[in-house]
């Protein structure tokens, strides 16, 4: 998979793109990613790439030529199936999402900044549109960081266990069930007597009974769709 990000502030993607998951990633050969500074198409001597909204109002607004010069050029070199625009207004991500994400080849981002951007990007240049969810950000980079991570960490052989993403909350539609490790006992605090069985079929039981009332009590809106 490779991944294009468009963004003001490319320096926030340093340390977002070379550690952890998404580093093993890349070090595998498996994830790829161009981080591209948009000032480069500003059509100004003074690389602006916004400018004040028609009809007045407080912000400022980033401009289409930079934007559809930028898409243009990148799009000479590959194909996308997705160009994504993080928007407070977009679809919420998901875990379903995340997983159709996955499956593609070829993703662009765009981070928005400002008030926005001119609403003909949206109209005739953005594909989809995500949000991380109801609240602003100051810019889309943390938000596209996020979507990154959660599709990426979804390629096979990205994980060292491959069967951990399947476990994950809301794969199943549920919440994840708690989890222990070393020491069974802490302080009087105890591991549930279950997991230490060694009986497999009983311990999935658990895990199942654990997912469902988890998630009725903390999300029970996943179980009432």
């Amino acid at each position: 998979m490779h991944i294009d990000v468009i963004t003001l502030f490319p320096s926030m993607f340093d340390e977002i793109f070379s550690l952890s998951i998404l580093n093993r990633a890349r070090e595998k050969r498996l994830f790829s990613a161009n981080v591209i500074n948009l000032r480069n198409y500003a059509t100004t001597n003074y690389k602006s790439v916004d400018d004040y909204p028609y009809g007045g109002g407080a912000g400022m607004v980033m401009q289409i030529e930079p934007i559809a010069n930028c898409l243009a050029e990148l799009q000479t070199k590959r194909h996308y199936d997705e160009i994504i625009y993080t928007a407070p207004d977009g679809k919420q991500l998901s875990q379903a999402i995340a997983n159709e994400l996955s499956l593609k080849e070829n993703l662009c981002i765009l981070c928005g900044h400002y008030k926005g951007v001119d609403e003909r990007v949206r109209e005739h240049l953005i594909t989809l549109e995500i949000s991380i969810g109801d609240y602003v950000l100051s810019g889309g980079e943390l938000a596209a960081a996020v979507i990154a991570d959660s599709v990426v960490r979804l390629l096979p052989g990205v994980l060292s266990d491959e069967t951990s993403a399947l476990s994950d909350s809301f794969q199943d539609g549920l919440i994840s069930p708690p989890v222990y490790t070393r020491p069974a006992d802490y302080n009087g605090w105890c591991v549930p007597q279950v997991l230490l069985s060694g009986n497999q079929k009983l311990i999935d039981e658990w895990r199942m009974e654990q997912s469902v009332k988890r998630t009725a009590e903390r999300r029970p809106e996943l179980l009432n769709p």
